[in-house]
């Protein structure tokens, strides 16, 4: 390669190290990380001091040590920021976030008519400049956006499917997006984002295969294999709400359901019903063990086809967890079920938009930071 290429992926390289890292970090850290030497280090990091992506911070001496202080380093997160939108059947909303993942904005607001692709995209762009605005932020720092939406959606980020409406079957979510906020797009499920968004900041870190599940008023399942999504044909994959061999509908419209409903005023009413089970209500604790068999019912059948090590309750069923996954757990082990681990989601109805923070950062992530470094 010239020169110019291989500065180029020194320079990613040593991005990639810092972005990465969990705080502050030296030079003598960073050569053992990337393999380079201090000189070309040295220079990188000059370039990206003046280029705003990198901050040398103050040398801090270290007791009992002769010497100089190391110089330290750290990436400016905020030096390049990422939207994520997330749509539903009532309103919308967006988060800005810098290259770690960080929230440092926000927008919501109620859709003017979700049986409109064209209008309720306008209102998904708009609030992607009001988060912007609410970070502090510029355009000129956008670097990529991902949109989490309901249905069946490929991997070209077109919807295929959805369910009770066909208004917005053939849309293409990035194409549309970057009409309106132009810069890179993509798109996926919101259960498929909140999967990834699991197991990058929430509570499946530790396992590769994964089932991030919502259950109830909405259903679908986000899949990980490996690690990696799994969207199936046309994106087909988890969006059992259309399978009419599992019983998804049976329960969707009782008052413990509504704990993933898109209504406001249905989640409270879902809540009330579990309050009234944990004091002893007998109504309401039979309207929770019907609910739970349903969800043991569809989690079984997980378990002996697409067998994860974890499954996650998120999408609303959080934050009855306390009610839920002692019974669900027992139903399952009732069943014979494989050693399935059940845990409930910390990352609230924040999951898809974390999620989609991640798609957006992992499919420009050699555009952000360059090629990976080759593993020693």
């Amino acid at each position: 390669m010239n020169q110019s290429a291989v500065r180029r992926i020194n320079t990613s390289v040593i991005l990639r190290a810092l972005a990465v890292s969990a705080g502050p970090i030296t030079l003598t850290e960073l050569a053992e990380q990337v393999g380079l030497s201090r000189r070309t280090i040295e220079v990188v990091l000059d370039s990206l001091v003046e280029a705003g992506w990198v901050t040398e911070l103050d040398r801090v001496p270290t007791s009992g040590c002769a010497g100089r202080p190391a110089r330290r380093y750290e990436l400016r997160a905020e030096h390049a920021l990422l939207a994520a939108v997330r749509i539903t059947t009532l309103d919308a909303s967006a988060v800005i976030a810098d290259v770690r993942g960080r929230v440092v904005g926000r927008a919501h607001r109620p859709l003017r008519a979700y049986q409109d692709p064209q209008s309720t995209l306008d209102d998904a762009a708009a609030l992607v400049l009001e988060a912007l605005d609410d970070a502090g932020g510029s355009a000129n720092r956008l670097r990529a956006g991902a949109v989490a939406s309901g249905g069946a959606i490929g991997d070209d980020g077109v919807v295929r499917r959805l369910v009770h409406t066909t208004r917005w079957e053939g849309v293409n979510l990035p194409e549309e997006l970057a009409q309106r906020v132009p810069m890179p797009w993509f798109a996926d499920n919101d259960t498929n984002l909140g999967a990834l968004a699991e197991r990058w900041r929430g509570v499946a870190g530790d396992h590769d295969n994964v089932v991030w599940a919502m259950l109830g008023n909405r259903t679908g399942l986000g899949i990980l294999i490996r690690g990696a999504v799994h969207r199936g044909l046309d994106g087909a994959a988890g969006e059992i709400v259309e399978a009419v061999s599992m019983p998804t509908g049976s329960v969707e419209n009782r008052p413990v359901a509504g704990l993933t409903s898109p209504e406001p005023d249905r989640r409270r009413v879902a809540l009330d019903r579990f309050d009234a089970a944990r004091a002893g209500d007998a109504t309401a604790l039979a309207e929770v063990d019907e609910f739970v068999e349903n969800i043991a019912s569809i989690l079984t059948t997980l378990s002996w086809t697409v067998a994860p090590s974890l499954i996650v309750l998120g999408g609303g069923l959080e934050d009855a967890a306390d009610v839920l996954l002692p019974r669900v757990r027992k139903a399952m082990h009732d069943a014979r079920t494989p050693a399935v681990e059940l845990r409930a989601t910390c990352l609230g109805r924040d999951a898809d938009l974390i999620g989609a923070v991640k798609l957006a950062l992992d499919s420009m992530d050699t555009q952000l930071f360059g090629p990976l470094a080759p593993s020693a």
